[in-house]
């Protein structure tokens, strides 16, 4: 079921600490996936050592967040990946971290295996290497599968397949929902965003106006079925899909990322919606007194969405999504399930659509050629 109204009105005023807090530890990567939210590739020499890393574990423990979500770039590409995992876990903070999985081998393995309050998410973008690696790149879907493969011998448990949903895959639905049955894992399906160098490739590979209704559907009948509120837009069509169906930017969740900026969300890495700095004042006076967050936890108007008698479903959509292909906050979402975001990216084809930044993309593509 979706959050109660007077629920979800108290999150769209904000809590006093994130319900999600997603951490980017690194901009380094071995990959280099063309839908990559924070383009990322090289790592930023002004990213937090090791030290304040900890430090801002203790800071989000004292804040009492139960949870992190870990990502990069490829966050196992730090060497400190495990000191600051287990620093994490041992000030009872638990962590979520997304891999690619070509750096969780057998050794790997085992050690995250004896880790307490850890889940993992491996990334996939099909369930054949011909499908994934068109995305993520040569040799990367063995690499995920064999991660899988290390993570099953090692007894780590239900660790979590994630995939962004896209033109191409998402034909494959009833083939990844095999796909994590067969390795005991939970299935987790995110939006595709155009953010990072997704911005470059979101009119190619974002579903058709169809496949979206289709994936509704699909959710509705599999509860089990994770998606992390990625399809809050589509609760419209009807019922709505388990979650807070709301864009929590600012509210209840917020990205830091691995030089300690902290902005809105994870799919607005741009200056525009930076809130501060962890370095400067700490992690919890940006929180709590960013000028950002806090006009964004104002009450606003759904602008040409309020007209809609679906607005309550969807609140308007990403905000994200808006801004990067050049609507605006009070503009439909893109991928609006009545295709009003259709019509209103038809009337503004000219616009200027804003560069997500910092771009740390590699400069030559990555090819992984371990074999399985």
């Amino acid at each position: 079921m979706g959050a109660e109204p007077a629920l979800r009105d108290r999150f769209e005023r904000g809590l006093e600490a994130p319900i999600c807090l997603t951490w980017e530890l690194t901009y380094a990567c071995n990959l280099a996936c063309t839908h990559c939210l924070s383009s990322s590739g090289r790592r930023d020499p002004r990213e937090l050592s090791t030290l304040e890393a900890k430090a801002l574990i203790d800071e989000i423990a004292a804040m009492q967040v139960f949870y992190i979500n870990i990502g990069g770039g490829e966050p196992m590409m730090r060497r400190d990946f495990f000191e600051i995992v287990e620093h994490a876990v041992e000030r009872k903070v638990g962590v979520k971290f997304s891999t690619n999985g070509t750096r969780i081998d057998t050794v790997a393995a085992r050690r995250l295996a004896s880790i307490d309050y850890l889940d993992i998410q491996v990334s996939i973008d099909g369930v054949d290497a011909k499908t994934s690696d068109q995305i993520r790149g040569e040799g990367s879907y063995d690499a995920a599968i064999r991660a899988m493969e290390n993570l099953r011998a090692a007894n780590f448990g239900p660790f979590k397949i994630s995939v962004v949903m896209t033109r191409q895959n998402i034909e494959q639905l009833d083939q990844f929902e095999a796909l994590a049955r067969e390795f005991g894992a939970e299935l987790r399906l995110t939006r595709l965003r155009p953010s990072g160098r997704g911005a470059d490739v979101w009119e190619s590979l974002h579903p058709s106006l169809e496949q979206n209704r289709r994936l509704y559907r699909w959710l509705l009948e599999r509860p089990n079925v994770l998606t992390g509120d990625s399809f809050f837009h589509l609760s419209a069509l009807g019922d709505p899909l388990d979650g807070l169906n709301l864009c929590g930017a600012g509210r209840v969740v917020c990205l830091i990322d691995p030089v300690g900026d902290v902005y809105a969300c994870p799919f607005v890495i741009h200056e525009q919606f930076l809130a501060g700095n962890v370095r400067e004042a700490g992690f919890s006076d940006v929180w709590r007194n960013s000028e950002l967050f806090r006009s964004l936890r104002e009450p606003g108007s759904g602008g040409a969405c309020t007209s809609c008698g679906s607005y309550d479903a969807c609140r308007g959509g990403c905000m994200a999504a808006k801004f990067f292909t050049g609507l605006e906050v009070s503009d439909p979402d893109p991928e609006c399930v009545f295709g009003h975001g259709e019509s209103a990216l038809a009337a503004k084809v000219a616009a200027v659509r804003p560069s997500p930044s910092p771009d740390h993309s590699r400069r030559v593509g990555v090819v992984i050629t371990s074999k399985r």
